[in-house]
C-alpha cells in the first residue's frame, strides 16, 4: 500500500509538471524580447542598447556611447487586450524630449491581423507613431494626435494607440522627460460614492445638474472635421444633409449609483442592475440619437463595441456584448426619445474610480472607398457631480517601530497576485459551472455501472452534458483548449515559467488541472469525449445527421488503423517546428478549427470558414472525422495517458471472440476486432459500457438471463410435482 502512495504521488507530480511546469519569477515583458529586436531597425542610427533602468522596464538606448532615449513594451505598462483576449507587445522609444523616436510590433495573437491583413501594412501604420509628441497628449488628453485605422482592424489598432499613448507618457512622467512630473496619488482628499444621496426625477433638472452628460454634433461639424484631415478623400464624401441636422446627440451617466438608476432605469431594473453587477463593478448608461449609431453593428459579429471606448487616465475599457444591456425605458420625467439607449458594465479589475472624472471616446467613420475608411475622434466627458460623493478619511498609518524602514511599493509578485484574485472573483459564475459540471463528470465516471444501466437516461444525459460544453464552455466562456496551450506552456518552461499567467485565465487553468488529474484516472477521453466544445460540436451535429438518416461511413479496419498514427505526426510536426519560432508553430497549428468554430464563431476570413465547415461535413458521415485522424491536442494527451493506472471499462471474455457488438457501436471504432479497446483513442464515451449492461443488445448479458430463466424454471416444475403427490400439502408450504 505505501508503494501504491508513493507511486500515485509522483505520477500526480510528474503529470501537474508536464501541464504546469515548475513555477519561477515573473519576468518583465521587455526582458524577453529584446533580443528579438534590432536596435537599428527601432531607432534609426541606434547602435546597441544599454542598461535597463533600475526601477521600471525600460532600457538605454545608445548612439556613438551616448544615451539618446530610453525604450519600452506597451505591456509591461497598460493592459489593454485586443480580439485576442491578450496585450499587444509594441517596443516603443522615447528621447528625453518626450518624443516618440521609434516604434516596432513586435509580438501579437490577434486573429484578425494573423489572417487577412498583412502584417507589414500593420507595422508600416505602428512606425508612423515617430515623432508623436508625449507632453502634448498628456496635457489634451490623448487626443492630441490623429488617429489613422485600417480598414477591418479597427479594434486591433485602436487597441495599440491607446497602448502607445497611455503607456508613453506613463513612462515620460516615470522617467521625468519632456518636463513631465509623476502625479501623485493619494495627496488630497479622498472619496467614495454616498449611497444615501438622492437624485431628481425629471431630466432636464439631471442635464442641469452634470447628472447627465452630453455629446451633440451635427452634420455640419461633422463635414468641417473630416474636411480638415489630411486624406482629400474625406471632404469630398461629406454628408448632404443639412448642416444643423443632428448627427448624433449622445447622453451618459454613471447609473451604478443606485439614485441615478432608481431614476433613469425605474425600479425593477435598478434591483436587477443590482444583481447584474457584482462586487467592484460599475456601469454607465449611454443613450443616442441621430443620424450615427454609437453602438454600430460590429459587436453583433465579433462580440465588440468598436465605436466607443471608456478612458480615464491609464485606464481603457472597451465593451463587449457580455458587458451589455440594453434599456427597454426611460423612467425619468420629460426624457427625449432615443434611437438607441444600453447600459455597459465596467469590470472591476480594470482599474475604474467613479469618484474620478472620465471620457467616453466616440469613433467617427467615413467610407472614401469601396474597401477603405478614415475616422476621427469625439469625447463626452463625465464627473460625477459632488452631491452624490462623500469625503472619506485616508487610513491611518501603522506604528513603525524605531530603526525600521517603511516599505510602501507594492511588489510585482503581489500586483500580479492581486490582479488574478481579482479576475477569478469576475468569473466566479462561470467557475462555479464549470466546477458543477466537473463534479457531476466525476461521478458518472467512478459510478459508470449504475449512470449507464437506463440506456435512454444515459443516452439524453450525455446529449444535455455535450450542449452544455458546447454552448457555455465554447461558445459563451471561449473555454477551448488548444495543442498552442501546450507549445506555449513548452515555451515558459525554456524561457521562465510564471504561474500568473496560467492563473489570469481560471476556466483555461482549471481546465487544464482537471486534464492532468484525469489522464492519469482514465485516460484523454474524460476531455475529449466530454469537456471539448468541438468534440461536442461534431457528435452533435452527427445525431442531427443520423436522425435525418444520413449514411454513415464505416471504414475498413485496415485503413482506420492507418489514419490513426496522422494526428501523432502533425502533433510532432507543430512540436518540431515550435523549438524554432513558437510564432510559427502557432500560425500552423490552424490545423485546428477550434478558433474559427468555437472562439471566432465562423466570422474569418473565408479560407478558415470552409477548412472548418469542412470537417464539420465529413464528420456528418464519419462520426467525430477531426478527433479519430487529425487532432493533434487529442494526440499530445494521448501521449501522457498512457500513465493512466486504473482501466475502468468493463469486458466479458467473449467481447471480441467471438462477440463483436461493441466494435461495431464504437461511435470511433477505438477497439479492436479482437476485442482490446485501444485507450489512446478511446473517448470515454460510456456506450460499450451500456452494452455491457443491456438485456436486448449483449450476446453475453442474454445469454446469461437466457440460463437464468432456465435454472428458475425447475424448482416451479417440482414443486407442482411435489404438491401434486401430497394431497395434504398446502401451496403456501414448502417442500421438503
Amino acid at each position: 500500500m505505501k508503494t501504491f502512495h508513493t507511486l500515485l504521488k509522483t505520477l500526480t507530480v510528474f503529470a501537474l509538471m508536464l501541464l504546469f511546469g515548475l513555477p519561477a519569477a515573473a519576468q518583465s515583458v521587455l526582458s524577453k524580447l529584446v533580443p528579438d529586436v534590432e536596435v537599428g531597425q527601432l531607432v534609426e542610427g541606434a547602435e546597441a542598447f544599454g542598461s535597463t533602468h533600475q526601477d521600471i522596464p525600460a532600457i538605454q538606448i545608445l548612439k556613438d556611447g551616448k544615451q539618446i532615449g530610453w525604450a519600452f513594451v506597451t505591456s509591461d505598462f497598460v493592459s489593454t487586450t485586443g480580439y485576442s483576449g491578450k496585450p499587444i507587445h509594441t517596443m516603443v522609444a522615447v528621447d528625453n524630449a518626450a518624443q516618440v523616436i521609434g516604434v516596432q510590433l513586435v509580438k501579437h495573437s490577434e486573429p484578425i491581423v494573423l489572417i487577412g491583413i498583412p502584417d507589414a501594412k500593420v507595422r508600416a501604420l505602428v512606425a508612423n507613431y515617430r515623432g508623436l509628441d508625449l507632453v502634448a497628449e498628456a496635457e489634451s488628453g490623448g487626443t492630441a494626435h490623429q488617429l489613422d485605422i485600417i480598414s477591418g482592424a479597427t479594434v486591433t489598432i485602436m487597441v495599440i494607440d491607446d497602448s502607445i499613448i497611455r503607456a508613453g507618457i506613463k513612462v515620460a512622467r516615470q522617467l521625468g522627460l519632456g518636463g513631465l512630473a509623476v502625479e501623485e496619488q493619494g495627496t488630497g482628499p479622498q472619496f467614495e460614492i454616498d449611497p444615501g444621496a438622492e437624485a431628481a426625477a425629471d431630466w432636464m433638472t439631471l442635464e442641469g445638474d452634470g447628472t447627465l452628460r452630453r455629446l451633440s454634433l451635427d452634420v455640419g461639424q461633422i463635414n468641417a472635421a473630416f474636411a480638415a484631415m489630411d486624406d482629400p478623400r474625406a471632404a469630398k464624401r461629406a454628408l448632404t444633409e443639412a448642416p444643423e441636422t443632428t448627427f448624433i446627440e449622445m447622453q451618459a451617466a454613471l447609473v451604478s449609483h443606485p439614485a441615478i438608476a432608481r431614476v433613469l432605469l425605474g425600479d425593477a431594473v435598478a434591483e436587477n442592475l443590482e444583481d447584474w453587477l457584482e462586487e467592484g463593478e460599475h456601469a454607465i448608461a449611454i443613450f443616442g440619437r441621430g443620424l450615427y449609431s454609437f453602438k454600430g453593428s460590429g459587436y453583433v459579429r465579433g462580440g465588440i463595441f468598436d465605436r466607443i471606448v471608456l478612458i480615464q487616465n491609464d485606464v481603457s475599457v472597451r465593451f463587449r456584448d457580455r458587458l451589455h444591456k440594453r434599456i427597454n425605458t426611460i423612467a425619468a420625467e420629460g426624457a427625449p426619445v432615443f434611437n438607441e439607449s444600453d447600459m455597459f458594465k465596467i469590470p472591476a479589475d480594470s482599474g475604474f474610480d467613479p469618484t474620478q472624472p472620465f471620457r467616453i471616446q466616440l469613433l467617427v467613420q467615413r467610407d472614401v472607398a469601396a474597401i477603405e475608411r478614415v475616422f476621427t475622434t469625439f469625447d463626452l466627458g463625465y464627473q460625477l457631480p459632488a452631491k452624490y460623493l462623500r469625503s472619506i478619511a485616508p487610513p491611518p498609518a501603522p506604528a513603525v517601530p524605531a530603526g525600521v524602514v517603511e516599505v510602501t511599493t507594492q511588489t510585482e509578485a503581489d500586483a500580479h497576485q492581486a490582479l488574478w484574485k481579482r479576475i477569478w472573483a469576475a468569473k466566479t459564475t462561470e467557475i462555479i459551472v464549470l466546477a458543477i459540471m466537473l463534479t457531476l463528470l466525476t461521478g458518472v465516471f467512478f459510478f459508470q455501472s449504475l449512470a449507464t444501466r437506463n440506456e435512454r437516461v444515459f443516452f439524453w444525459f450525455r446529449i444535455g452534458f455535450l450542449t452544455v460544453t458546447l454552448v457555455y464552455l465554447g461558445w459563451y466562456a471561449n473555454a477551448q483548449l488548444s495543442v498552442v496551450n501546450l507549445m506555449a506552456l513548452f515555451g515558459s518552461l525554456v524561457s521562465g515559467f510564471s504561474w500568473q499567467a496560467f492563473l489570469l485565465d481560471p476556466m483555461t487553468f482549471i481546465l487544464w488541472f482537471a486534464v492532468a488529474a484525469a489522464l492519469l484516472f482514465w485516460g484523454r477521453g474524460a476531455y475529449c469525449g466530454w469537456l471539448c466544445p468541438f468534440g461536442a460540436l461534431q457528435e452533435l451535429l452527427n445525431r442531427v445527421a443520423k436522425a435525418l438518416r444520413i449514411p454513415q461511413w464505416t471504414l475498413p479496419w485496415g485503413l482506420h488503423e492507418r489514419l490513426w498514427p496522422l494526428k501523432y505526426m502533425i502533433f510532432l510536426g507543430l512540436f518540431g517546428v515550435s523549438l524554432t519560432s513558437i510564432e510559427q508553430a502557432e500560425r500552423l497549428a490552424e490545423v485546428e478549427p477550434f478558433k474559427t468554430a468555437i472562439i471566432l464563431n465562423f466570422v474569418r476570413a473565408w479560407p478558415f470558414v470552409v477548412y472548418a465547415v469542412g470537417l464539420l461535413v465529413a464528420g456528418l458521415f464519419v462520426e467525430r472525422f477531426f478527433c479519430r485522424y487529425l487532432c493533434p491536442l487529442g494526440a499530445a494527451l494521448a501521449i501522457p495517458a498512457r500513465l493512466r493506472m486504473f482501466d475502468w471499462l468493463k469486458r466479458y471474455k467473449e467481447c471480441g471472440n467471438p462477440c463483436q457488438t461493441c466494435a461495431h457501436q464504437c461511435p470511433v471504432q477505438a477497439i479492436h476486432p479482437t476485442g482490446e479497446i485501444n485507450p489512446n483513442e478511446c473517448i470515454n464515451c460510456l456506450h460499450c459500457q451500456v452494452l455491457y449492461q443491456s438485456t436486448t443488445t449483449c450476446p453475453v448479458v442474454i445469454k446469461k438471463m437466457n440460463r437464468r430463466a432456465k435454472v428458475g424454471a425447475v424448482p416451479d416444475l417440482g414443486r407442482t410435482a411435489a404438491i401434486a403427490g401430497h394431497p395434504n400439502l398446502q401451496k403456501d408450504q414448502p417442500v421438503n
